[in-house]
C-alpha cells in the first residue's frame, strides 16, 4: 500500500513518537530496537495514529542517549541495521502510515568525524565547521555561558588551545552554522533520508542554530553562577534565512511534514517560523506550557499550576495561531514527565484514568496536530525512582551532581525535583504486558521498568474497553470523521472558572462544545449548551460510560458534544 500524498495531510494527522531504546527489545540485550518496533507496527495500526516519530537511532556514542550523533547517515548497531530501517519504513507505508525522524543538527557528537578533523589544529579545513574561540584575557572560558546540562557550556581543548562551545553536553559541540559548507552538508543528510523514504523531520532545538555574532555574555546570571545564553543563541539573526535556504534547497516539491522543536520560542516568532508564505517549518514544538512549573530553582524546583494559567497559555496559542501557522498538540515527549502524573493524578486506578482520558480529550479536540508519546495512550506514570542511582539521563545526573555537590539542595530536595521533572520518567521501557520485564524485554532493561506494569499494559489494555487505550483510540478516529476537530475555528468558554476548561470549535454548520473538569469532585458546569450548539446536539465522546445530565461532571470527567 502507498501512502496517499495530500497537500497538508499533517493538519489532520495525528503522530506517535517511538523512544526506540525503551520501546521494545527484540534481542534480549535490554535495550529496545528497530526489530521490536516492527514487532508492534500492528499495534499503532490499531490505535490508528497516522506518523511514527522516530527518535535518533544513528550511531552515537549514547552521551544524550542518541542526540550525540557520530554519523548522520548510518544506524546504531544497537537498534539494528539499514535494512531493519528499511523494513520498518516500509512496513508504516504498508499500513498507510508515514515515518518521520529526528533531525539533530545544532550540534554533533565529539566522535563524529567532522569534529574529529575540526579539533586537529587551528588551521584544519574543518575548523570553522564548529564555534571555537581563544580564552578570555584571564585564560578562562570566552563568555560566561551556562550549558543546559550545567557547569560551562565551553570546553578546552589542550592540543589547541582554545574553546569550543557546546550548549548542551560537553561531548555535544556546536555546529556554526555561519559555515556554508555546513548549511551544504546538513541538506545532504537531508537528501539522503528523504531519498529512502522517509516523510519528514522533526528539527531538535532548530532554533538555536543562530548565534549572536560576539558571542556576548549575558547579563542574566543563574544560581550556578553561569549566564543564560538564550538571549544570545536562541532565534537568532539568522536562524529565518537558514530554514528558508533549507526549504528551498532540500523540502521543495517534496510532501513532506516538518516540525521544529524551538525552546524559548514566542507566539510571535512562531507565526513566522510557521507561516505558509515564509516556507520555513510546519509548526513548532513550543515550551511555554510545560514551563509553568518551573519554581523559583527551576526546574527541578517544580510549583503546582492552577488550571487558569496553564488554560490561558493553551488558549493564547491555539488563538495566536488561528490565521496564521498551525500548533503542534502535545503533553508530553522524551524530555518530559508524564502527563497523568504532573497535569492530572495517578493517586489510585480510578484516577489515573479518569484524568488520563480527560487530558487527552481536552488536547485531542483542540486546533493542531495532536502527538502522542508512547505510552501516554496506556496511561503510563513518572517512575517514582526512590534513589539517585536507578537514573540514566546524563541532565539529571548532572544535576543532581553539581546542585548536592554545590550545597544548593538537599539529595531529598534533588530527588524529589527529579522525580517530578527527571526526563528519565518518560524514558522508562513501555509496559507491554504484566510478564517478566513488562514484556519490553526478556533480559535487564537498561533503565528499571515501572513497578506499576502488572495493572498499567498494554495487553490488559487492549482487553478493557473502557481503558485509555481505547479512549485515545476513538478520539484520533474523531479527528478522522469530523472535519470540525481539525479546521473548526476555536473559542474559549468560561475563561474565569478555577475548575473547568471549555472550549467551542465551529467549521461550517457544525459546532463541538467541549467541557472538563480538572479537579478529583463534582463539579456543576454554569454553561447552556443550546445558545451555543443549539438544541440539536448530540454526545460525541466521554470520559465515562454515561452522561447523566449536562451540567453535572465528575471528578475528571470530559465531554464532547456535536451539533450539525
Amino acid at each position: 500500500m502507498t501512502v496517499p500524498q495530500s497537500s497538508d495531510w499533517w493538519k489532520s494527522a495525528v503522530v506517535y513518537q517511538v523512544y526506540p531504546r525503551s520501546f521494545r527489545d527484540s534481542d534480549g540485550d535490554g535495550i529496545g530496537d528497530l526489530p521490536g518496533v516492527i514487532e508492534k507496527l500492528d499495534y499503532l495500526k490499531l490505535l490508528g495514529v497516522d506518523v511514527v516519530w522516530l527518535s535518533p537511532v544513528y550511531p552515537s556514542p549514547g552521551d544524550d542517549n542518541g542526540y550525540d550523533i557520530s554519523d548522520y547517515c548510518g544506524i546504531n548497531p544497537e537498534f539494528g541495521t539499514l535494512a531493519d530501517f528499511e523494513r520498518l519504513r516500509d512496513g508504516l507505508h504498508e499500513r498507510g502510515m508515514r515515518l518521520v525522524m529526528d533531525l539533530v543538527v545544532n550540534h554533533t557528537s565529539d566522535e563524529h568525524p567532522w569534529f574529529r578533523e575540526s579539533r586537529e589544529s587551528v588551521d584544519s579545513p574543518k575548523r570553522d565547521w564548529y564555534i571555537w574561540r581563544p580564552p578570555a584575557a584571564d585564560g578562562g572560558p570566552p563568555n560566561n555561558w551556562g550549558s543546559v546540562f550545567s557547569g560551562s557550556a565551553w570546553e578546552y581543548d589542550e592540543k589547541t588551545g582554545e574553546y569550543f562551545l557546546h550548549l548542551f553536553s560537553r561531548r555535544q559541540p556546536d555546529l556554526n552554522w555561519e559555515n556554508p559548507q555546513v548549511r551544504e552538508a546538513v541538506h545532504e543528510v537531508m537528501r539522503w533520508w528523504l531519498d529512502r523514504g522517509v516523510d519528514g523531520f522533526r528539527m531538535d532545538v532548530i532554533n538555536f542554530i543562530s548565534k549572536e555574532p560576539g558571542l556576548p555574555s549575558s547579563p542574566e546570571i543563574g544560581a550556578d553562577g553561569y549566564g543564560s545564553f538564550f538571549a544570545h543563541a536562541v532565534d537568532g539573526p539568522m536562524v529565518h534565512r537558514y530554514l528558508r535556504e533549507m526549504n528551498d534547497a532540500v523540502l521543495a516539491g517534496r510532501d513532506v511534514m516538518t516540525v521544529g522543536e524551538m525552546p524559548g520560542v514566542t507566539l510571535e516568532q512562531a507565526r513566522l517560523y510557521t507561516a505558509p508564505e515564509r516556507r520555513e517549518v510546519n509548526m513548532v514544538f513550543q515550551f511555554e506550557h510545560v514551563d509553568l512549573d518551573d519554581g523559583p530553582g527551576g526546574k527541578f524546583d517544580p510549583v503546582p499550576v492552577p488550571l487558569p494559567v496553564l488554560r490561558a497559555s493553551l488558549n493564547r496559542w491555539q488563538q495566536g495561531l488561528a490565521e496564521d501557522g498551525w500548533n503542534s498538540l502535545y503533553w508530553n515527549n522524551h524530555d518530559q514527565p508524564r502527563v497523568v502524573s504532573r497535569f492530572g493524578d495517578d493517586s489510585t486506578e480510578t484516577t489515573r484514568v479518569a484524568s488520563a482520558k480527560m487530558l487527552a480529550t481536552v488536547l485531542h479536540l483542540m486546533k493542531g496536530t495532536p502527538y502522542i508519546y508512547q505510552g501516554e495512550e496506556l496511561g503510563m506514570t513518572n517512575a517514582h525512582f526512590t534513589s539517585i542511582d536507578d537514573y540514566r539521563d546524563i541532565e539529571i545526573l548532572n544535576y543532581y551532581r553539581t546542585a548536592v555537590g554545590g550545597g544548593l539542595v538537599t539529595p531529598e530536595q534533588a530527588l524529589r525535583g527529579i522525580r517530578a521533572r527527571g526526563r528519565d520518567n518518560a524514558r522508562t521501557p513501555v509496559q507491554w504486558n504484566a510478564g517478566p520485564g513488562a514484556g519490553f524485554t526478556t533480559g535487564t532493561p537498561w533503565i528499571a521498568v515501572n513497578d506499576n506494569y502488572q495493572h498499567i499494559n498494554a495487553e490488559a489494555a487492549i482487553a478493557d474497553d473502557n481503558s485509555v487505550f481505547h479512549h485515545y483510540r476513538r478520539l484520533i478516529t474523531l479527528r478522522k470523521t469530523h472535519p470540525v476537530i481539525v479546521h473548526g475555528t476555536f473559542h474559549p468558554l468560561l475563561d474565569d472558572h478555577d475548575d473547568i476548561y471549555a472550549y467551542l470549535r465551529t467549521h461550517d454548520q457544525h459546532k463541538l462544545l467541549v467541557i472538563a473538569n480538572w479537579t478529583g469532585r463534582p463539579i456543576e458546569v454554569p454553561l447552556d449548551p443550546t445558545p451555543l450548539i443549539g438544541p440539536n446536539h448530540h454526545l460525541l465522546i466521554s470520559t465515562h460510560n454515561d452522561a447523566p445530565t449536562f451540567h453535572h461532571l465528575r471528578p475528571y470527567e470530559a465531554r464532547a458534544y456535536l451539533a450539525g
